[in-house]
């Protein structure tokens, strides 16, 4: 078997049916396996996956054992040569995992590769690609010298800037949302981490493998987009988790001193309170003046207008290849509806990519679903549109 896609999932029903129902698309082809697995989720996520996806491999653990032992759990049973560790709120396209295999096939001293991540609005997520957080590097992030001069070295290296988001190269550091590694290599670092719960778990996996002599990628030769905000809530156990995490991971790969884990607690602490608020100036918070929905059902558009008592315009193509022009006019705010029974996931992608930086909200109807589902902005939980 040439691949083993791993999802851990913890309380995001809808994004995790949007999820699969992407991968499955993506794996056409592809002698694979997805493996599910639940920690002990409250909002019927098992009973979607049983009841919609019964043909998946599907782990119900009877407590939320965190990130690392949840992957660790799956990749036990992984039958692929190589494994991907997914976020239940992505979307990937039809040709992600074709192209990144091609990819890590090519490379002759793999250790894990990473693809272009983007939001829910589409903007590029800089944590798709980031160097080593020494301590030197962690305080350029943290009181922001990374974006007073992004492109001297000596500044950038948090997000790795040198690389630019359009370019494949080495990376050091990937995020956990997407990777692909071989099996052999995940187990030979012996997985994740388990002593650390969740935020430096992905860190710590792409420095193992850099320790042990392996290159890893960032591959800008596909896109996925990352709802981000779903993952995880920014609240209190949030802060604590996340100060504990890097904590752990400097301890255990700088020996840092008391006075400088102290710092760096204030400092962690000062980064999340960043993370928690930034944006929220450019988040879009007026009422939509516009629906778009792109499909080719009439009864849908329909539907979607009683819903929200507004006219909505039906855009259908005579062509199977869907095109949206950054040209295009709007009355913006604009809800651009995507039909996945009509539209690809590669195309919507590209459509949030080519619209991105514009006053747009973007959800996808999953194809055998009756909701749309988005978020507006990476920190945003998310909204679920039932139109039935």
């Amino acid at each position: 078997m040439q691949l083993s896609v791993i999802i851990l999932n913890y309380n995001v029903r809808y994004f995790l049916e949007l999820c699969v129902l992407s991968v499955q698309q993506a794996l056409v082809g592809i002698d694979s396996q997805i493996i599910v697995v639940d920690n002990n989720s409250t909002d019927a996520s098992s009973q979607m996956m049983q009841r919609r996806f019964p043909e998946v491999q599907f782990i119900q653990n009877k407590e939320n054992v965190g990130f690392p032992k949840g992957n660790n759990i799956a990749v036990a049973q992984a039958k692929g040569k190589y494994v991907c560790i997914l976020n239940p709120d992505t979307v990937v396209a039809e040709d992600t995992f074709r192209s990144v295999l091609a990819f890590a096939e090519r490379q002759k001293n793999l250790g894990i590769v990473g693809v272009k991540l983007i939001d829910g609005s589409g903007k590029f997520l800089p944590e798709s690609k980031r160097g080593i957080p020494t301590p030197w590097v962690a305080f350029t992030k943290i009181v922001g010298l990374y974006k007073l001069f992004p492109k001297n070295t000596l500044f950038n290296q948090y997000y790795a800037q040198q690389l630019p988001e359009n370019q494949t190269g080495k990376t050091p550091i990937l995020v956990g949302a997407f990777m692909v590694l071989h099996k052999e290599l995940y187990q030979d670092l012996g997985g994740f981490d388990e002593d650390c719960f969740m935020y430096a778990d992905d860190i710590d996996l792409s420095y193992r493998a850099l320790q042990s002599g392996k290159d890893n990628y960032y591959y800008a030769g596909t896109t996925v987009i990352h709802y981000k905000g779903e993952s995880t809530i920014k609240d209190g156990v949030y802060r604590k988790r996340f100060q504990e995490a890097m904590r752990y991971f400097y301890q255990k790969h700088f020996k840092t001193p008391v006075l400088f884990l102290l710092f760096m607690r204030i400092g962690a602490f000062l980064f999340l309170f960043a993370k928690i608020f930034q944006g929220k100036a450019t988040k879009i918070s007026s009422a939509t003046q516009e629906y778009v929905v792109y499909s080719s059902s009439l009864e849908l558009c329909h539907k979607l207008q009683r819903k929200f008592q507004k006219k909505v315009l039906l855009k259908t193509l005579d062509t199977e290849k869907l095109v949206i022009s950054s040209k295009n006019t709007y009355l913006e705010p604009t809800e651009l509806l995507f039909d996945n029974h009509f539209i690809s996931f590669k195309e919507i992608i590209d459509s949030f990519m080519a619209l991105r930086n514009k006053e747009i909200r973007f959800k996808i109807l999953p194809k055998g679903s009756t909701y749309f589902i988005g978020s507006d902005h990476s920190t945003d939980r998310g909204t679920v549109i039932e139109i039935e």
